[in-house]
């Protein structure tokens, strides 16, 4: 987890579902909605800039210059680690949220694998926490891009997967944003208050969505598998 979402409304949409206290956010986002966004790509991202919500597209995948050669490139942060030597930078001055409707995961053996599309019992928008690199991209587009949070699954949701984004209403969302917040509070906060799996459901899709060129609103679609 997390290796694939549904994003499949505008950053327009989202803006107004997280109902944004401040005045005049700047939406710069071009990506098209998606219900196959993949790692790789350039997806809409929610971020603090000078005091202002601006939602941009950012890579998605991240590392450091220095690691190259060292470590693969990652999609997502475990919760457990973010306050290492590697993260911890992107945690002070890079949160962020990315916003989407749901998630992918697969079960089964290779070959075999089915696909399931994750998202909240009210089909409400999920705001999961990332933090991205701010910094200048010299070489490689992975220098400046984000990671999703994610965290055990806590036994709820271990049928499709042991682990799961961090998914915080949009009021934490808020919170999380908020420079203000030192990274050791930002930190507490996505440990005690990330949405449960009681809050989540999920059904099978197609198995069109493992092919990350597929595109369209069918590879959300409930498939009803046979007995």
């Amino acid at each position: 987890m997390c290796g694939r979402l549904d994003q499949s409304h505008s950053a327009s949409e989202y803006l107004a579902a997280m109902q944004w206290p401040q005045q005049n956010p700047f939406v710069a986002s071009q990506a098209a909605p998606s219900y196959n966004a993949s790692p790789g790509t350039y997806r809409p991202l929610m971020r603090i800039v000078d005091d202002q919500l601006v939602i941009d597209d950012w890579f998605w995948g991240y590392r450091a210059a220095w690691a190259v050669g060292k470590v693969p490139i990652a999609i997502n942060a475990r919760i457990e680690k973010i306050s290492n030597r590697y993260w911890s930078p992107l945690v002070r001055t890079g949160r962020a949220i990315i916003p989407a409707d749901g998630w992918y995961e697969w079960t089964g053996e290779k070959g075999k694998k089915q696909p399931w599309h994750i998202h909240r019992k009210t089909r409400e928008p999920l705001f999961m926490a990332a933090i991205a690199a701010t910094g200048p991209c010299r070489e490689n587009a992975c220098e400046a891009g984000f990671v999703i949070v994610t965290a055990d699954a806590e036994g709820g949701m271990v049928d499709v997967h042991d682990r799961r984004p961090v998914v915080l209403s949009a009021g934490d969302a808020k919170l999380w944003l908020d420079p203000a917040l030192s990274a050791e509070a930002a930190e507490q906060l996505v440990r005690s208050v990330a949405l449960g799996p009681d809050e989540f459901e999920w059904h099978a899709v197609s198995r069109e969505v493992g092919r990350s060129t597929n595109e369209g609103p069918h590879l959300a679609a409930q498939l009803d598998l046979p007995l």
